[in-house]
């Protein structure tokens, strides 16, 4: 195989594994009624004037299957890590009790866990449109090449495809994956 095509399609493998490693993480995020540090991902807060991930200003726990603690390093940084948890708008009432920060998982109801599931495949068209990307680029990358025959161009195209079918299968596997867990009571 040609040294262009072939770094053409390791060039297109990568922008597509990007894409799953991406979703993969956004879904992280979507709580499917089990507590999880991971919830709290996404939480930024104020440490000294830098937004600042919560996991870098406090030990997130979870006792239990219900139950998110957040204990930080430094005592003076608890009405701020509760302010950013209300702010990060995930659903939670943070509870201070003048320690660590308590918060309690609510069950998900029938309705939360269908609104949950249509982000989940909200999130999974994202990680297809950027797969699909990667493909127009890699198809692009391939027809303008004029250091590459067009035989060689037709099964570019060919393998091109094949790996972004491969890709788009493996998207919806992950979205299965979510969804059963969302849904599952």
């Amino acid at each position: 195989m040609n040294e262009d095509v072939q770094f053409i399609l390791d060039t297109a493998k990568e922008a597509m594994d990007n894409a799953i490693k991406h979703l993969e993480k956004q879904l992280v995020n979507i709580r499917a009624g089990k507590a999880s540090p991971a919830m709290l991902g996404s939480v930024m807060v104020d440490y000294y004037g830098s937004q600042t991930p919560l996991s870098q200003v406090a030990n997130v726990n979870t006792p239990d299957g219900r139950t998110i603690t957040v204990q930080p390093w430094e005592k003076s940084m608890l009405q701020e890590i509760e302010r950013s948890i209300a702010y990060a708008n995930l659903g939670f009432n943070p509870m201070n009790n003048g320690e660590t920060i308590i918060i309690n998982v609510p069950p998900l109801t029938e309705e939360r866990r269908k609104d949950l599931a249509k982000q989940a495949k909200s999130e999974t068209e994202d990680a297809k449109i950027s797969v699909r990307a990667a493909r127009k680029d890699a198809m692009n990358d391939v027809k303008k090449n004029d250091g590459i025959s067009e035989d060689l161009k037709k099964n570019a195209e060919i393998d091109i495809q094949q790996i972004t079918d491969t890709y788009v299968k493996k998207i919806d596997e992950v979205f299965e994956n979510k969804e059963k867990e969302i849904m599952t009571v």
